[in-house]
């Protein structure tokens, strides 16, 4: 049986480009954007989660289950309705990013409202990328709705279960914009030209400034198990060794970043 995360020391052993958790039939994984409820413990916008703020690529369960924590005690913060858990605006239809952390050969990714199987795509038991994208569409439902994204792993009796909480639909979420709009334009048009390229400019300072242990994280980038880098005003030292993409960002991905 699958092992849970040890934190901190998770990445001895670890070559370029491979994750490694407990056995080696492990797979790791978890909606990044909108985030799931585990991404928002590990964003710490939700205070007081427990260990799963360290691995939230880590809620694996039997199949067939209907509920956030896969059944794991240990993971229970996840069902607490009461937490006031986020929820992300969205329209009639919303796409799903997960964060691969290891990769297994899949069955389905499948997801539900409700006891309802709103969306599921088959992989036919491929292995997939790093980082994967489902558009899925929420036409028939609106206000607040918690969707359970499952992701089911073709040669093993487990799944990852991920619980995402959305707004669906809005009222006024166009007006403002038009209004914002049409107010700088006749006044500051060629002021405001001018201030993103500045801002744009000043804001790659600042993340490698506060870089007295190593400089700013990058996608693209080669790091191995204790690099130090800054992302977003803080320090991290890799837990992993990796080839940096986008979505990979060491705020999202605890599985490779330790804060220090």
């Amino acid at each position: 049986m699958r092992r849970s995360v040890l934190y901190p020391l998770v990445a001895l052993g670890a070559t370029a480009g491979t994750l490694w958790f407990g056995s080696p039939a492990s797979a790791h994984g978890y909606v990044s954007s909108p985030p799931s409820r585990q991404a928002l413990c590990a964003q710490k916008k939700v205070a007081d989660c427990g260990p799963i703020q360290y691995e939230p690529q880590s809620v694996e369960g039997p199949k067939g289950q209907k509920n956030c924590n896969a059944g794991k005690p240990e993971f229970a913060v996840l069902n607490d309705n009461s937490r006031n858990w986020p929820a992300t605006q969205v329209g009639t239809s919303v796409t799903f990013n997960w964060v691969l952390t290891a990769r297994h050969s899949t069955s389905t990714w499948d997801y539900f409202i409700g006891n309802t199987r709103i969306a599921q795509f088959n992989d036919g038991g491929k292995q997939p990328n790093a980082t994967v994208s489902h558009q899925v569409s929420l036409a028939g439902y609106s206000g607040r709705q918690t969707v359970l994204a499952v992701w089911n792993i073709a040669d093993t009796v487990n799944a990852f279960y991920n619980c995402v909480d959305l707004q669906i639909g809005s009222g006024g979420g166009s007006t403002p914009t038009p209004t914002a709009t049409a107010s700088p334009k006749p006044t500051v048009t060629a002021t405001a030209s001018p201030k993103p390229t500045a801002t744009a400019t000043t804001s790659k300072p600042p993340t490698t400034t506060p870089a007295p242990g190593g400089a700013a994280w990058a996608a693209g980038v080669t790091y191995h198990v204790g690099d130090v880098v800054t992302y977003d005003g803080r320090k991290y030292q890799c837990r992993q060794a990796h080839t940096a993409i986008y979505s990979w960002e060491p705020i999202y991905t605890l599985a490779l970043w330790l804060p220090v």
